[in-house]
């Protein structure tokens, strides 16, 4: 710096009443606090991430929510719990009424097999809302997932009145998910733990004593 420049450095920090010392650890504080900001940014960010559950948490069984106020009367949506689908079953009240006029054909129409389902659904929507059935798709026999035939008839025959068919191995159930005598599936397919967090919000994944 030239002597003409270190006199005027110093007449302006003598101006505004501050000395060499004061403005150097001002300009420190002042770095110092930006580059904290930035740090804590930087955290925060993982953290919220962190919030939300992971693909490795949704596998080990956390909660999954589902809208069903989306799902038309007589359709299915499959979610994903623990890595497996599970079918969210809004039925009709014709499909509703159906359920108790095949009890004969049914292997565990009373829902029995206390392992199939929790307490709350041992009825026979197998359900807390009657027209609203959830059930883990994949079939009791080996594995396999079931197809949707959930229209009455069709290639599935006249007394067929809708369910789901296990195309590996000929496996039927009806619309509560439950098995058809003569299938090689010993017991019905699982019905998740769920509860209702509102009237149109489903939550699987936890275990409910409430009722519809």
């Amino acid at each position: 710096m030239s002597d003409n420049q270190n006199d005027k450095h110093q007449t302006d920090s003598q101006s505004c009443g501050c000395s060499q010392v004061d403005l150097e650890k001002r300009n420190f504080l002042i770095a110092t606090s930006a580059v904290g900001a930035l740090g804590c940014a930087a955290v925060a960010v993982p953290f919220v991430k962190s919030m939300t559950p992971s693909e490795r948490a949704k596998a080990a069984g956390a909660p999954v929510e589902v809208d069903i106020s989306k799902i038309e009367p007589g359709t299915v949506l499959t979610a994903e719990w623990r890595g497996q689908p599970v079918w969210i079953i809004n039925r009709t009240e014709e499909m509703t009424a159906e359920l108790s006029k095949h009890h004969d054909q049914l292997s565990d129409p009373n829902a029995e097999v206390s392992s199939q389902q929790p307490a709350y659904c041992k009825n026979e929507g197998r359900s807390i809302k009657p027209n609203i059935g959830v059930v883990v798709g994949i079939c009791t026999h080996l594995g396999c997932s079931p197809t949707e035939k959930l229209k009455a008839g069709g290639d599935m025959g006249d007394g067929w009145q809708g369910g789901f068919f296990c195309p590996c191995h000929g496996s039927k159930f009806d619309l509560a998910g439950r098995v058809f005598k003569g299938s090689p599936a010993p017991v019905n397919l699982v019905v998740p733990p769920h509860k209702y967090l509102s009237e149109n919000l489903l939550l699987i994944g936890v275990d409910t004593e409430d009722k519809a």
